[in-house]
């Protein structure tokens, strides 16, 4: 059970737009968001969502945008590329029914936050939004502070010596696992594909091969918490987000 007060902790001072075609749902569900979030707005469809989007002022209209996949006139997945090329951190979680799932690479490579299957639990969905302003707190906190990642409670990388401590212990980096490690930093929680590694590379005049890069995963395992590297079969790469 999500406990509400921390909850609230995390939303308080966050805005949501919740984009969901059924109106009960989308009533509903703005109602109860209501009750955690500085402000929650709704569209029924991707093209009014993208329009509320466009129209506001702020660099970052909204915190957080919770999409469903399935809707007419402009659908999740194709509101999701919008909205990243006006703002390619935004934080985007995604409902999805149980026979939407070749829809869920293409969002899956786009960065997408998180899934959430339909029908909605409400309490899976408290759970996803917490970790979700954690994050942003997290990366609010560290963008203010240091360039400090910290990997577990005992392990954090930084950005800027390229640093990994482990239990105070300094682990040896190699070149390329300190590249990999800026690239799968610099966006917690961000699936990598073996393209965009190769492309980070080339980026930094480095050559890696993508046959190469499962023998590079493999060794810098070893040398981070368990658990802390994920890799998503078919997609990519990516480091779980680790909150206090």
């Amino acid at each position: 059970m999500i406990n509400s007060k921390e909850l609230f902790q995390y939303t308080q001072n966050l805005t949501l737009l919740f984009v969901e075609d059924h109106q009960e749902l989308r009533e509903n569900t703005t109602e109860i968001l209501r009750n955690f979030f500085k402000s929650v707005e709704s569209a029924e469809n991707g093209e009014v969502a993208l329009s509320l989007y466009k129209s506001n002022n702020d660099i970052k209209p909204y915190d957080i945008i919770l999409t469903d996949i399935q809707m007419p006139i402009m659908n999740g997945v194709k509101l999701t590329e919008e909205i990243y090329k006006i703002n390619p951190d935004q934080l985007v979680i995604v409902l999805s029914a149980h026979d939407e799932s070749k829809y869920l690479l293409p969002l899956i490579n786009l960065g997408i936050e998180q899934f959430l299957k339909k029908p909605v639990d409400y309490q899976d969905l408290l759970r996803i939004l917490l970790n979700a302003s954690k994050k942003l707190s997290l990366n609010t906190d560290a963008s203010h502070n240091s360039k400090e990642i910290y990997l577990n409670a005992d392990s954090i990388f930084n950005q800027e010596t390229k640093i990994l401590l482990s239990q105070n212990e300094n682990m040896y980096l190699t070149k390329y696992e300190i590249l990999f490690l800026e690239l799968l930093t610099s966006n917690l929680g961000k699936v990598y594909s073996n393209e965009d590694i190769v492309e980070y590379f080339h980026k930094v005049s480095e050559h890696i091969d993508p046959q190469n890069i499962r023998k590079l995963v493999s060794k810098l395992r070893k040398k981070l918490p368990q658990e802390c590297l994920e890799s998503i079969y078919g997609v990519g790469y990516r480091i779980v987000p680790f909150y206090n």
